[in-house]
């Protein structure tokens, strides 16, 4: 390989998180009622495989060539019945890191007015959906816990060939999980992190 291939792949490349095992993205539906901003959840239907009965945001896996934002608004389409075209994107959110090494690209949006009363639901993905005032989540705040992520480092790493004492200090980690109370269902882990990070720039604005 030449130096001018090298430069040119570099020069085309769109950085992404390396070595990912993959990438998702979800809608942060945003719905305007008569007692102001809402923000719409679903419920996961109790017949999936992963976490079931959970409370979620639209959204799953990213397919090739696919952008956050495209993702988004099919799986919204597919889990809702949502058609793209009467979705408002505003733009992305901070994306997250999840412990499986891939990416989550939340996107925010707009959905089209009283949609949450004809909604067309997956069944077999989604069992109910539900809405939360944005006043709600500005006034109760929710509680936040964290369990720390210890290293479990085999006794076979070759600390010889690396020249590091077999006693290095490995460095642990910890993950932050906010639970939100008060709610008809419960409103923790991943989605309460994109949640609480959405209020915590509602207020910033």
């Amino acid at each position: 390989m030449d130096i001018h291939t090298l430069k040119s792949y570099y020069s085309h490349h769109t950085p992404t998180l390396q070595d990912a095992s993959g990438a998702y993205a979800v809608l942060v539906p945003l719905l305007e009622k008569e007692d102001g901003l809402h923000l719409l959840y679903e419920v996961r239907a109790s017949s999936l495989h992963h976490h079931r009965s959970e409370v979620c945001f639209p959204g799953g896996h990213m397919e090739p060539g696919e952008t956050p934002a495209q993702c988004a608004l099919r799986e919204t389409s597919e889990e809702l019945g949502i058609p793209p075209h009467r979705i408002q994107l505003f733009g992305p959110a901070d994306f997250l890191y999840l412990r499986s090494e891939a990416l989550m690209y939340p996107v925010v949006g707009l959905l089209p007015p009283r949609c949450e009363e004809n909604l067309t639901l997956n069944s077999p993905e989604v069992s109910t959906v539900f809405t939360v005032p944005v006043a709600w989540l500005l006034e109760n705040p929710p509680q936040l816990f964290r369990y720390p992520l210890r290293p479990e480092v085999g006794t076979d790493f070759p600390y010889d060939a690396v020249h590091t004492p077999a006693d290095y200090a490995w460095i642990p980690g910890s993950m932050e999980v906010p639970v939100y109370r008060g709610l008809p269902y419960p409103l923790w882990g991943l989605t309460a992190r994109i949640t609480r990070k959405f209020i915590e720039v509602y207020q910033s604005l």
